[in-house]
């Protein structure tokens, strides 16, 4: 099966910012041969602190997507978080994300399958990959065709993640499509002072892991300047770092 690369920054920031990830991306696209999935989120509904920056909200960060799609021919991914979100995401985007955090609720993921679209539904912190098999039931008993399941580790005490790789193998029997979220991983949650923590220099070796494991996507958030981000920027691999890292997964 071809590898699954979905990248782009953890929310929308500016159209500037979009349109620099886009470009490195579609040239990316072309020096392998692959076929990335632009991600970026218009709202992060769940930040540490109700004073985190957000996005531009629906309206306005769909249109901006719809933007990057037109231009650069990209293939999008963003996530919702309430089920009337589904709708008209689903009219713009390719491939609806389920946050870790929702992904046992019932009316997003049925919402998010009425759609037509792919589901990526990412696995809880705190929900093994076996577990999944759940709501990818809801999934595809709603209409879902096509379920893909992400993981990004399980809660390890207070602000710590551990990621089991065996979770992988385990969510490949319930569904073809098992994505690595390479940078949620390296979270360290709510551990910065009211923003979430991490520690973005172990992001190529979560790659590797999963691929060892049978991993057959990997999601990257990608900034030109990670420090500068408005979210997950400790996490955030920086822009210039994601040809190594691709040619590193599909030489291995």
């Amino acid at each position: 099966m071809e590898n699954v690369f979905i990248c782009g920054p953890c929310v929308i920031e500016s159209m500037e910012l979009l349109d620099t990830v886009a470009k490195e991306l579609v040239r990316l696209n072309q020096k392998y041969g692959i076929n990335i999935i632009f991600k970026a989120s218009f709202d992060k509904a769940n930040r540490t602190s109700i004073h985190s920056f957000r996005g531009p909200g629906m309206e306005k960060g769909l249109q901006m997507l719809n933007e990057i799609k037109t231009k650069y021919g990209l293939r999008l991914l963003t996530d919702i978080h309430e089920s009337y979100q589904a709708e008209p995401v689903g009219k713009v985007v390719d491939v609806i994300q389920i946050p870790a955090f929702l992904c046992r609720q019932t009316d997003l993921l049925v919402a998010a399958a009425k759609t037509g679209k792919i589901v990526n539904i990412k696995k809880a912190q705190f929900l093994s990959g076996q577990d999944m098999k759940y709501p990818v039931e809801k999934a595809k008993e709603s209409g879902a065709q096509e379920v893909w399941l992400t993981e990004r580790g399980n809660t390890f005490g207070y602000n710590n993640l551990v990621v089991d790789f065996r979770n992988i193998p385990d969510m490949l029997e319930i569904v073809p499509t098992v994505i690595m979220d390479c940078t949620h991983s390296v979270q360290r949650p709510g551990a910065g002072n009211g923003k979430t923590s991490g520690d973005r220099r172990f992001v190529p070796s979560m790659a590797l892991a999963a691929k060892a494991f049978g991993a057959t996507g990997y999601f990257f958030e990608v900034h030109p300047n990670p420090d500068l981000g408005l979210s997950d920027g400790p996490n955030m691999l920086p822009l210039d770092q994601l040809d190594s890292l691709i040619n590193k997964i599909l030489k291995k």
